[in-house]
């Protein structure tokens, strides 16, 4: 019997002799059972094995000196699979289903598969992939991965979720890390990076927000005092989602308070530098309190849900419906001034991360399109179709760009905003929180010390997010 195997093996490695080095496989049929060092006697070049016997066993020492690299096998192959993971052995299911999904946001998923058909007829070696595209929200990415057992390969994320995704397990390095570099301004890059690995694909570099405003009725944008008098008087809305901690800052950030991170290269958040608990953080409180106080002020971010609105903070992602609802009136510009501070934001990018895989052919292929679904023909599509900034460095540079009136905003706004870095989850209930008290009417004629006591704590509460 043994000689029998040994002929078996002994002809494969012939056949592996005639064979160009970059081919070079050692395919070990059914009747293979235990796979000793002997299998690859007489083989110089020796990259992949395929073994079809899904009982079979490695012997611990066969692949020394062997070359092996990947192994290929069914995916009830329970004892090699656990030998290649032991051994940081790629692995490649024969019997894999050839089919990928995607999350992103809704108001693409029409596009995105457009684009992936595209994808196929420039890559036919994936002409016979199912890629499904789901519609899932950037900003619960990480809510979404750990309720959803239908897990994506391929999905859309805010920036600041970046820490938490990899420390979840759910990011893989990105596979040419220098040409993404090279395509895209340096802050969306920086953005995907955890000490010096890349781990996401920039897609946008528009995760801001301004002003969009009704020209007909608003006539002197640059002052939230003037935007609340016109609306009052014409009986029209202002919307700002202030009890999110996204938007809130503009206030205090405005106002001169601060709150930044520090992560460790490892991922892990280390210390918090925030000062809100002082005069600055008062006035913020206080021009929060007039502008929710406002009969024209209405809590809000979307287009789609605001009602009889004349201005609206949002980002470009809402360009197509403020134009649709402001017609000829339609007009964008940065945040504007309150109670004689200069409102600030928060200016972050999208991107596109990749679960990790096992199988390296369905890992080529995920790298493969995430690459494509970020170049710059997409990002320019994407603008097109839905107003979203590319972070393409060659798509920033067309005239479309420089002309549209939304991204002219976000670019005159990114003048006062401040990169968003990576935040921990605990913070946004916080701060939501923290307005929701002010929209109750909690703060209505109090004395500046309750205000300052509430600030205090809240900064505590924001430290207490970084003790184990």
């Amino acid at each position: 019997m043994l000689k029998k195997l040994l002929s078996v093996l002994l002809s494969f490695a012939f056949m592996l002799s005639i064979m160009p080095e970059s081919l070079a496989e050692l395919i070990l049929p059914e009747s293979v059972t235990v796979i000793e060092s002997e299998a690859f006697a007489n083989c110089e070049s020796v990259g992949i094995l395929t073994v079809y016997n899904s009982n079979a066993a490695i012997a611990e020492d066969a692949l020394i000196d062997s070359g092996i690299h990947t192994i290929r096998c069914f995916s009830d192959a329970t004892q090699i699979i656990a030998f290649a993971k032991k051994h940081n052995i790629d692995i490649e299911y024969l019997d894999a289903e050839r089919s990928v999904t995607i999350w992103v946001s809704g108001v693409i998923t029409d596009l995105t598969e457009r684009q992936v058909a595209a994808f196929k007829q420039v890559n036919p070696q994936y002409a016979d992939v199912t890629v499904n595209v789901v519609a899932r929200s950037e900003s619960d990415t990480v809510s979404d991965l750990e309720e959803v057992e239908a897990q994506p390969d391929i999905f859309a994320f805010a920036q600041d979720q970046l820490i938490v995704l990899r420390n979840m397990g759910k990011l893989e390095p990105v596979v040419g890390a220098e040409a993404i570099r090279s395509r895209n301004v340096a802050g969306s890059v920086e953005a995907g990076k955890i000490g010096d690995v890349l781990y996401a694909y920039p897609m946008t570099a528009d995760n801001g927000y301004f002003l969009y405003y009704d020209k007909s009725v608003v006539t002197n944008p640059s002052s939230l005092e003037s935007i609340l008098t016109s609306c009052e008087a014409a009986g029209r809305k202002f919307y700002m989602e202030v009890n999110s901690g996204w938007y809130q800052v503009a206030y205090f950030f405005g106002a001169g308070c601060s709150m930044e991170f520090t992560v460790s290269d490892s991922g892990e958040f280390e210390s918090v530098d925030i000062s809100y608990a002082n005069e600055n953080g008062l006035q913020a409180m206080k021009s929060l309190i007039k502008t929710i106080g406002s009969e024209a002020f209405e809590n809000g971010s979307s287009v789609a849900s605001a009602e009889n609105w004349a201005a609206i903070v949002t980002g470009t992602w809402e360009a197509n419906g403020a134009k649709a609802y402001l017609g000829n009136n339609f007009a964008a510009a940065k945040l504007p001034t309150v109670d004689g501070y200069q409102m600030k934001s928060y200016g972050g990018f999208k991107m596109v991360g990749i679960t990790p895989q096992e199988d390296s052919q369905r890992r080529a292929l995920c790298h493969a399109l995430a690459d494509w679904l970020t170049n710059e023909q997409c990002q320019m599509e994407r603008f097109y179709e839905v107003g979203w900034g590319p972070s393409n460095a060659a798509a920033l540079q067309s005239e479309a760009i420089q002309k549209d009136q939304a991204l002219s905003a976000l670019a005159e706004q990114a003048t006062y905003a401040v990169p968003q870095g990576q935040i921990p989850g605990g913070y946004w209930s916080l701060a939501r929180d923290l307005i929701s008290e002010i929209m109750r009417g909690e703060y209505n004629n109090v004395s500046d010390e309750i205000i300052m006591s509430r600030l205090q704590t809240f900064e505590n509460d924001i430290r207490a997010l970084l003790v184990p």
